[in-house]
């Protein structure tokens, strides 16, 4: 593994600097509980729906 210089240190330091400031942590907190809130109504759905056609 190649050891990296103080250039890279710095380009990576700073691309991630300028990425963390641009997003809107409150938005991505709503997304993130969009999405688990969705995964959990799609996983419950389809347990819902096996349950009624093991039935028939």
């Amino acid at each position: 593994m190649r050891m990296m210089t103080n250039v890279q240190f710095a380009t990576i330091g700073g691309t991630i600097c300028s990425v963390w400031n641009s997003f809107d942590w409150g938005n991505m907190l709503h997304t993130a509980v969009l999405a688990a809130v969705g995964a959990m109504v799609s996983y419950l759905v389809s347990r819902l729906l096996d349950r009624r056609r093991r039935r028939r």
